[in-house]
């Protein structure tokens, strides 16, 4: 059920002690995308604003699909606790290094290796709905700070663009990311 347009305090809360969250994303034709992400990635700024670092990855679909339609949803589950499923719904913005917000978006966030785009969402609706169907899970490690940062910085930056030119140019529909278009 739609619970308005703003995340209140309690929401904001939830967001900030999550894990995970995931991503969806689609263009007008071609594949949805759905991807998980982690790590301390996620800014809650303000009630209808989340900023997000994306972390270099095997394909860069959500790029793609921002550049053609803004849409974008994420969603949390409560892994622990009470049962909850929020899913925010908006349009976003993919922001580049190259671009001239890049550094003050990504400042608040640690410095990550392999950091690709950060995305700005407006959020216009927010969902909760029950989550009795989740299971509750312990959480052991994160893959993220423990390989996949460790990774990107033995590459090095131009072995990272190295790796965006093999892997994150264009997406599984064929459409370009936009990763090094001007």
């Amino acid at each position: 059920m739609p619970t308005g347009s703003k995340l209140n305090r309690t929401l904001r809360e939830f967001i900030e002690k999550q894990p995970l969250f995931f991503v969806a994303t689609a263009d007008r034709t071609g594949r949805v995308n759905v991807s998980p992400k982690g790590m301390k990635t996620l800014r809650v700024d303000g009630d209808n604003r989340i900023v997000w670092l994306n972390l270099s990855g095997s394909g860069n679909e959500t790029a793609a699909h921002v550049r053609a339609t803004g849409r974008m949803t994420l969603m949390f589950c409560a892994f622990e606790g009470d049962p909850l499923i929020l899913r925010l719904y908006g349009q976003a913005r993919v922001i580049h290094p190259r671009d001239p917000e890049w550094h003050a978006l990504v400042s608040d966030f640690d410095a990550m290796a392999g950091s690709r785009q950060v995305f700005d969402l407006q959020i216009d609706l927010v969902q909760t709905s029950c989550g009795t169907g989740v299971p509750v899970m312990d959480l052991r490690r994160s893959r993220g700070e423990e390989d996949l940062v460790p990774y990107y910085d033995g590459l090095g930056k131009a072995g990272v663009e190295d790796y965006w030119r093999r892997k994150n140019v264009r997406t599984l529909d064929g459409r370009p990311t936009g990763i090094f278009e001007d």
